[in-house]
């Protein structure tokens, strides 16, 4: 990424001092307000057996759970790239990993009401070649399994990131998480040890976490969203789905980096050329998820399979247009052409305008992905109460996690900024005797 300069060096305890200023407590209301919302809406409709309840429970979870995963596989990313430029606002992504938790038992809510949103659930599997794969007990296990696998390789990673900063730093943050800080600082070793110690952690942690997240997400795609539509089959499709929720991740992350720069008013640390990175990672996996999207297109316009093209043209006929239309705007064609300037990635009006597109796009997919396969004779677009009070939901929920971790922990790596060993991590050495390791290991 870009070469950051910036006139002000701040210290260590400037650091401290900037980000200790408190979140408003109005997002915390407001992000509790929205989750009863939430939670009022999907129980009446679950008690009254209404499925959408349920169906919307299942689109927004994909979103949310993929959006929130994909931010922690973009965090280790920067680990084995050994990045330097986001250690001022790589905090502000790991705070997603404190959805996952919630996220798994939400996945749990939903496998019990997998009959109002699965057919292999309810009826019988025609394809034989499927049918043990769907098996309801096979598919429901593997499911849990993998997501709690990957959940738990997400929480120690993030830990050994927020461990070192909470073991050199002064104690500050949520009363509540005190135990748990000062269990983080318990057999802490000196600073330059611990830098490189959990730089070498981080490393192997990181290489396994994004092989999970290839693997797993590709079986989630399948388990939970291709299979809804137990005839069709698109080897692109795994790529497609979550890379989706890179781009949410990398949308919601620039939006959230502009609001902390102006709250924690550190623009020595935040610079402009930290948006306009922002705004090529954005622009950039625009473009990758609309190549992704063209060629999954390509391969099933011209192969012209049946038990590939019914999906697709599913999709492109009433009442379903529409909304296909709007994704292909919302994700692509307005974010591709709106960020193509570094004018329009450094203006924060036009950024936040791209961005919020995107994102609102991206679930909106999440909703194309989904409804079409479980409502294929629909006359009108199923969009009510159900899809927008269960959205409302999941954003009040997924704010109070987001704002419990960063009310807890500190909210920058301020020792990876301000620590007179930081940059040594880039030539590795053996934590025990602090030597450099020969360049082979």
């Amino acid at each position: 990424m870009t070469h950051h300069d910036s006139t002000h060096v701040m210290s260590r305890d400037e650091i401290v001092a900037a980000t200790s200023r408190p979140i408003p407590r109005v997002f915390t209301i407001a992000s509790a307000v929205l989750a009863v919302i939430g939670a009022i809406v999907f129980i009446f409709g679950a008690v009254t057996g209404e499925s959408r309840a349920w169906q919307s429970l299942h689109f927004n979870w994909l979103f949310f759970a993929t959006m929130s995963q994909a931010a922690v596989v973009f965090v280790a990313v920067q680990r084995i790239t050994t990045s330097r430029w986001s250690r001022p606002i790589v905090r502000f992504l790991e705070g997603y990993v404190a959805f996952l938790p919630v996220a798994f038992l939400l996945l749990i809510l939903i496998f019990l009401g997998k009959g109002h949103i699965f057919p292999w659930a309810h009826e019988a599997v025609t394809v034989a070649e499927k049918r043990v794969y769907l098996e309801p007990g096979f598919l429901v296990s593997r499911d849990l399994i993998l997501f709690a696998i990957i959940t738990a390789l997400s929480l120690w990673y993030i830990y050994t990131s927020i461990r070192l900063d909470v073991g050199l730093l002064p104690d500050a943050g949520a009363s509540w998480a005190r135990g748990l800080r000062d269990r983080m600082r318990r057999n802490m070793s000196d600073e330059r040890r611990a830098i490189h110690s959990t730089h070498s952690l981080q490393g192997k942690l990181a290489v396994w976490l994004c092989l999970a997240f290839g693997f797993f997400y590709t079986v989630f795609a399948w388990d939970l969203s291709m299979t809804l539509d137990v005839h069709f089959q698109s080897a692109l499709y795994s790529w497609w789905f979550f890379m989706g929720g890179w781009l949410a991740a990398l949308m919601t992350w620039s939006l959230l980096v502009m609001w902390w720069r102006k709250h924690l008013d550190v623009y020595d640390l935040i610079t402009e050329t930290h948006i306009h990175d922002l705004g090529k990672l954005c622009f950039a996996f625009t473009t990758f998820w609309g190549y992704l999207t063209f060629g999954q297109y390509l391969v099933i316009w011209y192969g012209n399979l049946a038990e590939e093209t019914h999906w697709m043209r599913l999709r492109l006929i009433q009442p379903w247009l529409p909304a296909t239309l709007a994704v292909t705007f919302m994700v692509f064609v307005l974010p591709f052409f709106g960020l193509m300037s570094r004018a329009a990635k450094v203006f924060l009006p036009t950024f936040v305008l791209f961005a919020t597109v995107s994102i609102l796009g991206i679930w909106l997919l999440r909703m194309v992905e989904t409804y079409p396969s479980i409502h294929p004779e629909a006359h009108a677009l199923p969009f009510g109460i159900w899809e927008i009070g269960v959205g409302m939901g999941f954003v009040g929920l997924w704010g109070l996690c987001y704002i419990a971790f960063m009310n807890a922990f500190p909210r920058m790596r301020a020792t990876m900024l301000s620590s007179p060993y930081r940059d040594e991590v880039q030539v590795p050495v053996d934590a025990e005797t602090m030597l450099p390791l020969p360049a082979h290991e």
